[in-house]
């Protein structure tokens, strides 16, 4: 039996590590024990509202898959709404806590442990959306696991499904525009979680607990037009993107991006 890790490893140089798969290391115990505090499921919860809950059942959306469950928050949210969920993570740990979750507030979470790259190997069904939530698409620290990826999200998506997807408002950071804030997604009071070193190719982020434990995690800082270009290229017909949960916005004001993209065939689309 293999012993869990407590303790995060970058080695002797964290800003060289800019790998995909390095995300199994940066995920150790001790971080997803800690996760939800940083998370706070009530916070979370009263700050996007019923959000995706709408825009799910705008869709159509009945069976949902969620490919960056975490601990479970969207799909404890998601079930208890009346979808039907499957709850997907890279991450076992992340899965572990997420069951624990669920049978704490009286759900089993039908779970699959799965590498988006090669999602379908794993998920052998169909759904009317995947939700990719969290900030997680950025855990991919290269042009092609992103491609790769997103034609297993398409492909594990009925004909008229749809991929709901989102990100931290890079292009500010990189542009110097804002500081980021956590009042959307990290609503944690005691927690601070705060970029160490940002370039177009990395952006490394601190986060302290009340404990005084620290934490980083490595992610690649996605801009939003990319992002957007990458549904386009792999074959949604419509992308939808909304700053923070709202339509109308300011390119530099939102924390998040919320892309939502239609793979159902619209006739003479070309946005």
């Amino acid at each position: 039996m293999t012993q869990e890790k407590k303790t995060q490893d970058f080695g002797n140089d964290p800003l060289k590590v800019r790998d995909t798969d390095h995300y199994k290391d940066e995920y150790v115990s001790g971080f997803v024990d800690k996760w939800d505090e940083l998370i706070d499921w009530d916070g979370r919860a009263n700050s996007e509202g019923d959000f995706f809950i709408k825009l799910l059942k705008e869709h159509g959306a009945k069976k949902v898959l969620d490919v960056a469950a975490g601990t479970g928050f969207h799909s404890v949210r998601l079930l208890e709404s009346g979808f039907e969920v499957t709850s997907a993570d890279g991450s076992p740990e992340m899965l572990a806590k997420a069951f624990e979750n669920g049978r704490k507030r009286g759900h089993i979470l039908r779970t699959v442990h799965a590498d988006w790259r090669f999602l379908n190997k794993s998920v052998h069904d169909l759904y009317d959306a995947v939700i990719c939530l969290g900030n997680s698409f950025t855990h991919l620290h290269s042009d092609n696991d992103r491609r790769k990826t997103l034609a297993e999200f398409y492909a594990t998506l009925r004909h008229d499904g749809i991929l709901i997807l989102d990100q931290r408002n890079y292009d500010a950071l990189l542009d110097h525009q804002v500081q980021p804030t956590h009042n959307y997604y990290y609503c944690g009071d005691n927690v601070k979680a705060s970029p160490e070193h940002i370039d177009e190719s990395l952006a490394r982020f601190r986060y302290e607990f009340p404990d005084k434990s620290v934490y980083h995690l490595n992610m690649f800082p996605l801009r939003k037009e990319y992002v957007r270009k990458l549904m386009r290229d792999i074959g949604f017909q419509k992308v939808t993107t909304y700053g923070d949960f709202k339509e109308t916005y300011r390119e530099a004001e939102p924390d998040f991006f919320i892309h939502v993209a239609e793979k159902r065939y619209i006739e003479g689309e070309n946005e």
